[in-house]
């Protein structure tokens, strides 16, 4: 039975790992796809690049946070999850300041 339990956990660590992955690597090709289109806007001289590179940064950071979150269900010991608490945190307070600078941003455009 032990052994049975052992696979079931192993199985569910391996998912959880396979989660993390996807969400992690969506944050990092949301961010560079958002960059080209900023360097391409600022080549055009497009008013609105600001925007555009914040609604990215803002939405990679949501999947990144997402990902830091999954992680907190196999994490195993206290000091693992300080680390990861602080790192939420940060992401947290970091997509708090772009999404108060996206309001900002569009209210200067109206």
């Amino acid at each position: 039975m032990a052994a049975y339990l052992h696979q079931i956990e192993e199985v569910f660590k391996l998912i959880v790992q396979s989660g993390i992955l996807t969400l992690e690597f969506a944050g990092v090709c949301t961010i560079m796809i958002t960059t080209a289109k900023s360097i391409w806007g600022c080549i055009k001289r497009d008013s609105h690049v600001r925007l555009t590179l914040a609604k990215g940064i803002a939405l990679a950071l949501e999947f990144k946070l997402g990902g830091e979150v999954l992680r907190t269900v196999i994490v195993r010991e206290w000091s693992e999850l300080a680390i990861l608490g602080a790192i939420i945190v940060l992401r947290g307070a970091l997509t708090f300041l772009i999404h108060w600078e996206i309001k900002t941003e569009e209210a200067n455009l109206k």
